[in-house]
């Protein structure tokens, strides 16, 4: 039996996102049902409305940092029953025979992850969908494997954010071994920087906030970051070169990062996570006499996410989040191009008129 479903999509790349209804499938044996109570507004669900990347198939129903309540379970479910605080990030399914699969790196799947809105579909078929459906909805029915535990300590709207922003900044944070006595440089204390600087803190990594101004300084203290610098500051820039093990760098528009590759100490880090859409130079020079790196990071898998949801609920780590109703996000979207949130939008569900 179809579910119906209450949600806003955008239907075109020049035109404000508006309620859409649809159908969602009934849940199969392995699959479970969600309520979506919360979602969180990520920049790239910005980049998919307007089309910025290319490919965009409307309508599209954006998100994917959904928290929320299974409402139903299929006969094979046993990690899930009616009630439980779940969430789902940014992908329902993938091949789960590839080398990235079997080593619980889903998001690099081989054949391409299906990704939580846009991806092919053809368990939606039935209903009349042909790509995936984002969390800007009521409702949600995902494969059991890609269903996140919440814990209880973690309310659940400043919990939503984390199953994006908060494993996007955990898998690098993880990735290149951040423990004590680690420096990190977090570029940018926006959606992703935020949870940047307060997991690298709770890590016990030494945290600096590089950004334009210092209109977030007291904002950054308080999530951790020990130092703040200004990057247009070049006596501070100097100052701070070779100090940082690794880079956090979650800025999403074209920015000068040629400059930022002297602040790694040797064999340091820059990791990219800010889904840019221009290239931005990189000189060979600082990278070769320090053997240096510029690397990337997308997300990360179903097994590290719900480590770092443990990790959050057993430091009280959650997102500094700002509520909207559903009617209220072509607003925020106009919001969060000026960069005109702290620091994250989420959605109430329970205000879907």
């Amino acid at each position: 039996m179809p579910i119906a479903t209450r949600a806003f999509a955008a239907v075109a790349a020049d035109k404000p996102l508006e309620p859409y209804r649809f159908d969602r499938r009934d849940p199969d044996a392995d699959d479970v049902a969600i309520e979506i109570k919360y979602c969180g507004v990520c920049h790239s669900d910005l980049h998919i409305a307007k089309n910025d990347l290319g490919g965009t198939r409307y309508p599209i129903v954006p998100g994917h940092e959904i928290a929320g309540v299974v409402t139903a379970v299929g006969g094979n479910v046993s990690r899930f029953k009616v009630g439980d605080r779940v969430g789902v990030g940014c992908m329902v399914d993938s091949c789960r025979t590839c080398p990235a699969c079997q080593e619980g790196e889903e998001q690099y799947c081989v054949p391409g992850m299906t990704q939580t809105y846009g991806s092919a579909d053809p368990k939606g078929e039935a209903v009349g969908q042909t790509i995936t459906q984002g969390g800007y909805s009521d409702r949600i029915t995902v494969n059991q494997d890609f269903v996140l535990r919440i814990p209880d300590s973690l309310p659940l709207d400043a919990a939503a954010p984390l199953l994006c922003a908060g494993v996007t900044t955990w898998s690098p944070l993880r990735h290149w071994g951040v423990g004590e006595g680690s420096k990190v440089a977090v570029v940018g204390l926006g959606g992703l920087g935020h949870m940047a600087v307060k997991l690298a803190h709770a890590m016990g990594a030494e945290v600096t906030v590089l950004s334009t101004s210092d209109r977030k300084k007291a904002d950054a203290e308080r999530m951790g970051a020990k130092h703040f610098l200004i990057n247009s500051d070049k006596a501070a820039m100097q100052a701070a070169a070779e100090k940082f093990d690794l880079i956090i760098n979650t800025v999403s528009a074209t920015h000068e990062i040629a400059g930022h590759l002297n602040l790694l100490a040797r064999d340091g880090t820059m990791v990219m996570l800010g889904l840019t859409t221009e290239a931005m130079p990189v000189f060979a020079m600082p990278l070769l006499w320090r053997r240096r790196s510029v690397a990337g990071s997308l997300i990360g898998g179903i097994r590290e996410t719900q480590e770092m949801l443990d990790f959050c609920a057993e430091h009280g780590i959650v997102c500094d989040i700002e509520t909207i109703a559903p009617d209220q996000i072509n607003e925020a979207y106009a919001r969060m191009e000026k960069s005109d949130v702290r620091y994250r939008f989420v959605i109430d569900m329970a205000k879907m008129n």
